[in-house]
């Protein structure tokens, strides 16, 4: 069964969303233009564009920790010992150990990436967020070209005019911070006198707050980090700090994310029926019976642990990592879980991986794993329950502020700023598709009803792939009228039906920004 997808778009943005076939990566899925951008509607005749705007997820990466390879490397082991090992099983220790090293290197070698091993981007994640950047400028070129002479549009001066800003932040985690590197160098590389332009500006920061060291410039928690908040590092104590409703917003997210509701909705969904059928299916391919039986009879268990050490093919770098015996195995659906974590991350390292995953992940069991991993992802990181409020994303409100203040800004004539290029995760992207109010996107459930394909259109795979992006174009003619178009993995999507009467005609994906900022702000 394929998970149904959001309303199709042109007939390449179909070619495009079944680009991996029958093959269920879920948020890992790498990234993918949804809309070829000759099809994109023209503006109207006298607009010109003006500014632009993004948020980003990273690129494709490998595993962010040594937790479920080495785990399942342990039960691998056991198994060894055991003889329960399958002759497809048997070649399964190699392609784990592969996976180990090629993340514990990540990044080696690579110009670019701050510190090499888990959690870095890999060469696919690296090229996505250039040819990202390559697509922006193709589609805004006189944006670009105005901006770096100081002309917007002829309302910036012309000749001697100072040059516009492109700022620059991140959350300040090295695969964020590596995107948007990537990104402005991309840029750059198309256009060299856009270098100068590129401003990393200073973060938000509580009002209390006196020593900034623990936030460089470019670097925003309060913006791009707001799921994990810290009393330590981020507290704000002021209930007059314009940052004290974020704070305490992500403070109730995260006691939602530790709640005992939630890690019982989450065993629920582990314990249907079709996980556990699935989990069978998958193992005995590997396992024989009487082991993936003692899996779940408590005969059989393993975790993450022992220490490992991987020196480059030159010799000039080690990595010694030491498992932290967290991540456990104690189930053929625990078991079956970490493999297709393993078959999902295996899609974005085509390049340093040589160990293919999908031969031990069958389509139609996988498709059963990313239907669950999306349920749990709708609850954990979605738009979640409805008696819940907007625990999951009202955290997102000082990004969709952001947003709005920079064009607010163009709005009234202020065009110090070209773009704003925003780098984070998905963590951030997916509660800010929530908030905005996105068709398929930011629809809840009641308590009593259960996530499902059939009574939900959330796809983890459509919201937050690798790289997902939001961006909003701004256009103004000559009389001052401000417009936005938002594009959502660049294709052209609507904002919240509620603002239907905010587009310039029935149809349209321009929108009259006066109109729709009283429609996201009535007040």
């Amino acid at each position: 069964m394929k998970p149904p997808r959001l309303a199709a778009g042109a007939a390449l943005s179909l070619l495009l969303l079944n680009a991996f076939g029958e093959q269920y990566y879920q948020t890992k899925t790498p990234y993918q233009p949804q809309q070829a951008s000759a099809s994109y509607e023209a503006a109207p005749q006298g607009y010109r564009a003006i500014y632009t705007q993004l948020l980003a997820r990273h690129g494709s990466r490998g595993l962010s920790s040594m937790k479920t390879d080495l785990a399942l490397y342990q039960l691998w082991q056991l198994a060894g010992k055991e003889k329960a090992l399958t002759p497809l099983g048997a070649q399964l220790g190699d392609d784990l150990l592969q996976m180990m090293k090629a993340n514990a290197l990540l990044g080696y070698g690579v110009a670019g990436i701050t510190r090499p091993g888990y959690g870095n981007e890999t060469m696919q994640g690296v090229a996505e967020h250039k040819q990202l950047a390559e697509r922006m400028v193709r589609r805004l070129p006189q944006l670009f070209r105005d901006a770096a002479g100081g002309n917007a549009g002829g309302n910036a001066g012309g000749a001697g005019a100072q040059p516009r800003q492109i700022l620059l932040v991140t959350s300040g985690k090295d695969r964020a911070v590596d995107s948007g590197d990537y990104f402005a160098g991309s840029l750059v590389a198309q256009q060299p006198n856009l270098q100068a332009l590129i401003v990393r500006p200073p973060s938000l920061a509580p009002r209390a707050e006196t020593n900034h060291d623990s936030r460089p410039a470019g670097t925003d928690r309060f913006l791009l980090y707001f799921h994990k908040l810290s009393a330590k590092q981020d507290q704000v104590a002021d209930s007059s700090d314009p940052l004290y409703a974020t704070y305490q917003a992500s403070q109730e997210y995260q006691a939602w994310a530790k709640s005992d509701e939630l890690h019982a909705r989450e065993a629920a969904l582990l314990a249907q029926p079709q996980v556990s059928a699935a989990a069978k299916a998958v193992l005995e391919r590997l396992f024989t019976p009487a082991f993936v039986a003692g899996l779940d009879q408590g005969r059989y268990s393993a975790a993450n642990t022992g220490t490992y050490s991987y020196t480059s093919a030159d010799g000039k770098f080690t990595n010694k990592l030491t498992g932290d015996g967290d991540t456990e195995i104690k189930s053929s659906v625990a078991a079956a879980q970490a493999l297709y974590d393993l078959y999902a991350a295996a899609a974005d390292m085509k390049a340093e991986l040589k160990a293919d995953f999908t031969r031990y992940m069958p389509a139609q069991q996988a498709a059963v794993f990313a239907a669950t991993e999306d349920a749990i992802a709708f609850y954990t990181k979605g738009p979640g329950i409805v008696e819940n409020g907007g625990v999951n994303y009202r955290m997102a409100q000082t990004l969709l502020d952001d947003f709005f203040g920079e064009v607010d800004a163009i709005a009234k004539g202020n065009l110090s700023h070209a773009a704003k290029l925003r780098f984070a995760h998905a963590e951030i992207v997916i509660p800010m598709a929530a908030i905005l109010g996105l068709p398929g996107m930011s629809e809840q459930l009641p308590r009593a009803t259960t996530y499902s394909y059939s009574n939900s259109s959330w796809r983890g795979d459509q919201v937050a792939p690798m790289a997902a992006n939001i961006q909003w174009d701004v256009y103004t003619n000559d009389q001052g009228r401000t417009l936005v178009r938002m594009l959502y993995n660049e294709k052209e999507i609507d904002f919240k039906r509620e603002c239907e009467q905010s587009k310039i005609t029935p149809g349209s994906h321009f929108y009259d920004y006066a109109r729709l900022r009283a429609c996201y702000r009535p007040n």
